[in-house]
């Protein structure tokens, strides 16, 4: 049986990777404290690059040696797309998963979603958008931002991106969407080929859950969900395992 597993937040938090939405990801600029929602996106980036990057730093960057735990290593070998970033299921030897929001552990060149890299024929050799590793031990913790926005090639005196010169993190952001530099084709196709869908550790707050769910109902394919409070699926073919993935893998 071809299954495809999906997974969220919920994995990486044995490996002490916080959820994106805990409250540890506020953060305060001025007088004003930022939910998560409203830092994570490309408006934040390109209007105020010095806080999105600190954000990015203190919020996720700090996790980039953490380690994989024991659900990882069991997925190290299984067809599995994650929305986590922390890029531990690469650290865990799975060649060929999908990391549909990106990583934490790699950046790319700023440039225009409409004119997607891996669709585009775009001449300008500057251009060419590949995720490439960052370099975030470079960043020194005394002197943050002039250090992040040399990493990011971002210049320090307007302290704006420049298309195609500076780098963004390879995160998915709120306002940003699914294109072929986070392989949402190749994502697309697994579900459609899955004889079965499980999902492990997700809130199905996002919307490749979304897609697969409604590939895995339109389509009739069972589907599982791995988590201690599963939200009701309106589907035939489900299965509950309440429980952390941890302890689902000690069964399967």
């Amino acid at each position: 049986m071809n299954t495809l597993y999906i997974t969220g937040a919920g994995v990486s938090a044995e490996s002490g990777i916080p959820t994106f939405r805990g409250k540890d990801g506020f953060w305060t600029i001025g007088s004003k404290n930022y939910t998560p929602q409203e830092m994570a996106t490309r408006r934040m980036y390109e209007n105020n690059p010095t806080q999105f990057l600190s954000w990015y730093y203190h919020r996720f960057a700090t996790y980039r040696n953490h380690g994989p735990n024991d659900v990882h290593f069991w997925l190290a070998d299984k067809n599995l797309i994650t929305q986590n970033i922390d890029g531990l299921d690469g650290k865990a030897d799975n060649t060929n998963y999908i990391a549909i929001h990106g990583r934490l552990d790699q950046m790319t060149l700023y440039h225009n979603q409409e004119q997607d890299p891996k669709h585009e024929n775009i001449s300008n050799s500057k251009s060419k958008v590949q995720p490439i590793a960052t370099p975030w031990d470079t960043v020194d913790a005394n002197n943050i931002t002039p250090t992040l926005l040399q990493l990011f090639n971002i210049d320090p005196e307007t302290q704006n991106p420049t298309l195609y010169q500076s780098y963004k993190p390879y995160v998915l952001l709120f306002d940003e969407y699914y294109t072929e530099l986070y392989r949402i084709s190749e994502a697309r196709q697994r579900m459609l080929d899955a004889d079965r869908i499980i999902f492990m550790g997700t809130s199905f707050n996002v919307n490749i859950t979304q897609m697969a769910l409604e590939i895995a109902i339109n389509q009739n394919k069972p589907i599982e969900v791995v988590d201690p409070n599963p939200i009701n699926i309106p589907h035939l073919y489900v299965k509950y395992h309440k429980m952390k993935a941890f302890a689902y893998i000690q069964h399967h």
